[in-house]
């Protein structure tokens, strides 16, 4: 399954004062099945790039004019997709990881007058990205992550430049590299791409760090909904459950957001052992839940006895927040 969310943050226009992270909401989503899958049944397979392609294009076309920015992992570092989606009218920017040993280049030097022959299209070659980060004389600058894979705040260096990632037969595509290392040691070096390369380097690095997020979804969505556990097996199956359970994520964290976002302490479920400063999806969810069992027009019907039996309210608030976190 290959799955795009949009991001949904404190610092939008539309701020969300009772979440502590962004939060990833599914939108759009497409059944990519494997290589072998295609090859047992004789069919031609589409590769994970081409699906995000024609998932990217669908949304651009959906708005011309706002900025879009991809972020995926290393199998998303394809230099076909990255040419594509710099060549649009309205450029998508894209960021991804970038293998340390990939070839990268200067800039093709500009064309001497009545110079004859094909345009250049890369300069010089450039030292690798794992010899940049061993050099002494690379210069790194210290940057302060505010929520580093969901642990919290996290200082790290990074070191920025642009050139040309080039392979023989393929597109040159300019980019801007991110080096990242850690001045604790307790990760090794790693490398960013990205197609913008006016992008401020520090902006690169928090775009990609809250793709975390997506792996948050697709963990709530499993735990909370349902994803990944359905029984049918069948394309069509697929195609009509799994675009539900992950539009149905999206659709009850907009519902109790015109809640939270008014009474955010009160919503969120405590316990002794547990200090909660935020509400999470299962508060969210629990929220959603209660305010569609209040519903008298959604839930009613004729009793059979006559007579009326009071309960306390207090005790029906009691059963009715148990049965929120239990269903």
């Amino acid at each position: 399954m290959c799955c795009w969310g949009c991001w949904w943050r404190r610092s939008s226009p539309k701020e969300i004062l009772w979440a502590s992270r962004v939060w990833a909401l599914p939108f759009l989503s497409a059944l990519a099945p494997s290589e072998r899958f295609a090859a047992k049944r004789g069919r031609r397979h589409k590769k994970i790039t081409e699906w995000a392609w024609q998932l990217l294009l669908e949304v651009r076309r959906w708005y011309p004019l706002r900025q879009i920015v991809a972020v995926a992992d290393r199998a998303y570092a394809s230099l076909k997709l990255l040419e594509r989606c710099r060549k649009l009218a309205n450029p998508i920017t894209f960021i991804t990881r970038l293998r340390l040993d990939c070839a990268l280049y200067e800039p093709a030097p500009p064309r001497r007058p009545h110079q004859i022959g094909r345009p250049r299209i890369k300069g010089k070659r450039l030292p690798n990205l794992s010899e940049v980060a061993q050099d002494p004389t690379t210069v790194w600058k210290p940057t302060t992550i505010a929520n580093w894979y969901g642990s919290g705040q996290r200082m790290v260096e990074i070191a920025s430049q642009t050139a040309v990632w080039y392979s023989t037969g393929l597109f040159a595509v300019p980019v801007r590299w991110v080096l990242i290392r850690d001045p604790e040691g307790k990760f090794k070096p790693q490398a960013l791409l990205c197609t913008d390369l006016d992008a401020d380097p520090q902006q690169i690095l928090l775009w990609f760090v809250m793709r975390w997020q997506l792996e948050v979804t697709f963990q709530e969505v499993r735990r909370h909904l349902g994803f990944e556990t359905q029984r049918q097996w069948s394309d069509m199956a697929i195609r009509r459950t799994t675009p539900a359970l992950l539009g149905l994520f999206s659709v009850v964290t907009l519902f109790a957001h015109q809640r939270m976002r008014q009474a955010a302490g009160a919503l969120r479920r405590q316990v002794a052992w547990y200090h909660k400063a935020h509400p999470t999806f299962a508060d969210a969810l629990a929220l959603v839940r209660k305010q569609l069992w209040a519903q008298e027009e959604i839930f009613h019907g004729s009793p059979w006895e006559t007579d009326t039996v009071k309960v306390p309210r207090a005790y029906v608030e009691r059963l009715t927040d148990a049965l929120c976190y239990a269903a």
